[in-house]
């Protein structure tokens, strides 16, 4: 009996864990907005920040500055970072797979193609509004 719970306690763990990096994922796919600089340039994070904080003309240059200045250094943490997250994230699944029935395991399966539908499908609506954004 113990050894069952502690499986559940562990697939749901491992559960909980996908389930944040995923939405931690979609959430710093989401994050960076801005019609025309590309998604993660100073420029677009510091557009999408003056939109969300109605930052002065002033504001929004020093906040793109600072995300100017420090921008190589991010995407060299992210570059090395992203691969680990990515071998991960496929081992967490491969386990909960494991403590799941067959059932489970397609229906868990379908769930993950659904989440990733929703990324797509939210990625391609913001890649939309974007692009009509920057044609104001």
């Amino acid at each position: 009996m113990l050894g069952r719970s502690r499986a559940w306690a562990v697939a749901l763990l491992a559960a909980v864990f996908v389930a944040g990096g995923a939405g931690g994922w979609a959430l710093a796919r989401h994050r960076p907005g801005g019609g025309g600089p590309s998604r993660g340039s100073p420029d677009a994070i510091a557009a999408y920040l003056a939109r969300r904080l109605d930052l002065t003309p002033v504001q929004q240059d020093s906040v793109r500055a600072v995300f100017t200045r420090h921008h190589a250094e991010m995407q060299t943490i992210w570059g090395a970072v992203r691969p680990r997250l990515d071998s991960l994230r496929a081992a967490v699944r491969t386990e909960v797979n494991a403590q799941l029935t067959p059932d489970q395991q397609a229906r868990y399966a379908r769930l993950l193609a659904d989440l990733e539908h929703q990324r797509e499908e939210q990625r391609g609506r913001r890649d939309t509004t974007t692009s009509k954004q920057g044609q104001h």
